[in-house]
């Protein structure tokens, strides 16, 4: 007589982790993925000029690497790449950002007199076109417009008070970061062997999706930094061949703008636009001459920069890109926006691996 036996909640609980982690190395790879989030989410702010290191660290090497193949020991690349660095940086510590800085001072005390001949500009609007605007309707929304920069405006100033403190947690940053990168690219090979005493043996899956996130991050990363420098300095050019007013600052701010994808080119749009305005008015061709050659950048590093510097790169749907936006920024801020893309060029790159787990199984087998 057979008799059937019922099975567990235990065997069920099994059966179903085992079809969602079907392996040993799809285990290994979950948890690795797990623990670095919980050390980046929980300890981001403690350990921050650590992990700006290692993300510097890991776009350096890069170079390193470069500089490897026209047969360049590793030590003296590493002096070399990281002598580079320290040029860049203080370029941009004393040179660009004294710049930026004036201009941005500059624009901030002449920000009320701009307001005010928008302001009337706006309110001549019931006059220019009765039929769409209204007086009643005009004056209250300039009324609300002045509250918000009103309320905008103390709260800059409140936080102003906590300046000094953020003086001195960038002055640290400015010290042992670089320090900290140095030792990262110099010691690499030696950190990699001791923390590989602590990662699974069985870790082929693990590698296989780091090989791709490498590959893709290397491919964004690069298209990234070239997209800016070519938009900085086709931006710069123009807006000081033209004569407009804080030109750096626009362009600078035009080429980070990049960084955050759709939102960023629509924020830029309005300082450039009222800065322009409060100079030239709109009487002149010289303020539509500007919009122009500002929308010619703007489709041209949409139509031949992007696909020509993102060939190679991971392709993500807008959708994709905007939820990441979201997701990071949330999670982390600034940094969780400015690094949404290549995180989610890692999450994309775990999903794609994740359906081919039985290949690796075969393989191993």
């Amino acid at each position: 007589m057979n008799t059937k036996v019922e099975p567990s909640m235990t065997q069920l609980a099994k059966d179903s982790l085992k079809r969602v982690l079907p392996n040993a190395q799809a285990l290994a790879l979950a948890v690795i993925v797990l623990v670095v989030f919980l050390l980046i989410y929980f300890l981001a702010d403690l350990l921050m000029p650590v992990f700006a290191s290692i993300v510097l660290a890991y776009l350096l090497d890069g170079l390193v690497v470069k500089a490897r193949k026209y047969k360049i020991p590793r030590l003296p690349a590493v002096y070399l790449v990281f002598t580079g660095f320290m040029a860049c940086l203080g370029f941009f510590l004393f040179v660009l950002m004294p710049m930026i800085t004036d201009q941005a001072i500059q624009l901030v005390q002449r920000f009320p007199a701009i307001l005010q001949r928008l302001q009337m500009e706006v309110l001549r609007l019931p006059e220019l076109y009765p039929k769409f605007f209204s007086e009643s309707g005009i004056q209250n929304a300039v009324t609300a417009i002045q509250t918000e920069l009103l309320t905008y405006g103390q709260n800059v100033l409140s936080l102003s008070a906590a300046s000094v403190v953020g003086i001195v947690s960038a002055m640290i940053y400015l010290f042992l970061v670089p320090m900290m990168v140095f030792f990262l690219l110099k010691d690499k090979p030696t950190l990699l062997n001791w923390l590989g005493q602590f990662m699974p043996r069985d870790r082929l899956l693990t590698e296989r999706v780091w090989l791709e996130v490498d590959t893709q991050l290397g491919n964004y990363v690069r298209g990234k930094f070239a997209e800016i420098l070519v938009l900085w300095l086709a931006s710069y050019i123009t807006f000081f061949a033209m004569g407009l007013n804080y030109a750096m600052l626009l362009s600078v701010l035009m080429g980070v703008s990049v960084i955050i994808p759709y939102v960023g080119a629509t924020l830029v749009t309005f300082p450039v636009v009222a800065v322009a305005f409060f100079q030239w008015g709109l009487e002149g061709d010289q303020f539509m001459v500007l919009m122009i050659a500002y929308a010619i950048i703007q489709a041209i590093d949409g139509v031949v920069l992007v696909p020509l510097l993102f060939s190679e790169a991971v392709n993500l749907h807008p959708i994709a890109i905007i939820v990441a936006i979201l997701l990071f920024g949330g999670l982390w801020g600034f940094w969780g926006v400015f690094f949404a893309i290549p995180l989610a060029t890692v999450v994309k790159a775990l999903l794609s691996a994740w359906p081919r787990i039985g290949d690796v199984v075969k393989q191993v087998g």
